[in-house]
């Protein structure tokens, strides 16, 4: 069982830029981040949850929500177990609660339609001035 930690959230303005991180750990022994398709989520006020950027766990496949497209961008750091999404140019429609999700060994073409194992708890980011 793997548990997940989100952080780093929290009111920005547009334009302006977050980092978010997930903190990933496991009781039986650290997980080594390689073997997992990781992704990010968000869900805004009065929608549902969307994926916005995943990679497969081979990191043969990349899926983007078209919004986020070179605004947005996961880094890895498996020594720390921490999962990055950096956040630039932020929009008001970004706003939502962000969760990190990991599923084992997920591969396929289109890796936020993964059936993910694992889930934070979110945190919360707004856009506003």
């Amino acid at each position: 069982q793997v548990q997940l930690v989100e952080s780093g959230g929290g009111l920005v303005q547009p334009g302006g830029s977050l980092r978010l991180s997930c903190a990933a750990s496991r009781a039986a022994a650290p997980p080594d981040l390689t073997d997992y398709a990781i992704g990010w989520f968000r869900q805004a006020p009065g929608k549902e949850r969307e994926g916005i950027l995943c990679n497969s766990y081979s990191g043969d496949y990349t899926d983007y929500l078209d919004s986020v497209k070179g605004r947005f961008t996961m880094s890895t750091d498996n020594a720390k177990k921490t999962v990055y999404l950096q956040m630039n140019n932020v929009k008001p429609e970004d706003t939502g609660v962000y969760f990190c999700a990991f599923r084992l060994y997920g591969r396929g073409s289109r890796p936020c339609r993964y059936a993910y194992d694992y889930w934070g708890r979110g945190t919360q980011v707004s856009v506003s001035s």
